[in-house]
């Protein structure tokens, strides 16, 4: 069964002319709108091609990429307004249509805007602003520690609010911020809790000591390649330990920790140095 507005994998049926036809082998023959086959392609071959319905409601393909698929959460820019709502570039040659009735508020030429991609009554492709209400505050399968997609969106009094998997709201806290963020922005991230009232905790840096013993290795290796000797100790300020780790410093107190019991470093104000 062919998705509309997904990526599916096709059969090249025929070629007539410059056309290009596609299928499934369920659900009928699919025009392929790029006519012309990519490079050391031929009839027998399967294609990975986007499916939308064209202007005359009509199933077409292409093997342009967009930037979202039905179902996604992306932060896109609109490119020009008419009478039915605003456009979005979305990758393809035909933008995206926010209808008036899906904008929160009038929406702005050069503007990006995070929004939802759906299908409406008519198996036509668009896209929403009103997110909140596709999204759930509330966590009910996920677990701590599970790695996650996310997508940055508005900064709050306690930290920044973020979509969890397309379809759930996590926050990351300020405090535990190393590095800047932006709206729209997609990170790969991970539950660190989830509350009593199951709202989600987030985190960018992966939880529980497999962490700290990825990050030992790490420290050991910048030790030998800097003659034993590094600048950075518990002591150090939580940026230049994320500008060299990419971790907490909560995380990196952890680590030299452990590599001091071990007996392998030294610690002072000044930094750690390898034990010879």
């Amino acid at each position: 069964m062919i998705n509309i507005g997904k990526i599916n994998k096709l059969n090249v049926v025929k070629q007539q002319g410059a056309d290009v036809y596609l299928d499934d082998g369920t659900s009928g023959k699919v025009l392929l709108a790029d006519r012309k086959l990519p490079a050391n392609c031929k009839v027998g071959d399967s294609l990975d091609v986007f499916v939308y319905v064209d202007s005359e409601g009509h199933l077409a393909a292409t093997t342009k990429k967009p930037l979202a698929q039905v179902g996604d959460i992306a932060w896109l820019k609109v490119v020009s307004l008419n009478y039915v709502g605003a456009f979005l570039d979305w990758g393809l040659p035909k933008d995206l249509l926010v209808p008036f009735s899906e904008q929160y508020h009038e929406m702005e030429v050069g503007r990006s805007y995070l929004v939802k991609v759906f299908l409406d009554e008519q198996n036509r492709i668009a896209a929403t602003t009103k997110i909140d209400k596709l999204l759930s505050d509330e966590s009910t399968d996920f677990e701590v520690g599970q790695k996650v997609s996310l997508i940055i969106a508005d900064r709050t009094d306690l930290g920044v609010k973020a979509i969890v998997n397309n379809s759930h709201w996590g926050m990351l806290y300020e405090n535990e911020l190393f590095q800047p963020v932006r709206k729209g922005q997609k990170l790969d991230g991970y539950i660190k809790q989830i509350r009593e009232d199951r709202r989600i905790d987030l985190s960018l840096h992966q939880p529980g000591y497999g962490k700290v013993v990825s990050l030992t290795d790490s420290i050991l290796a910048k030790l030998k390649a800097n003659d034993g000797v590094l600048m950075l100790s518990d002591k150090s300020p939580p940026e230049a330990i994320y500008a060299a780790f990419g971790v907490s410093k909560k995380v990196f107190k952890q680590a030299i920790g452990a590599l001091y019991k071990q007996q392998l470093i030294t610690i002072d104000k000044s930094g750690i140095r390898l034990v010879n």
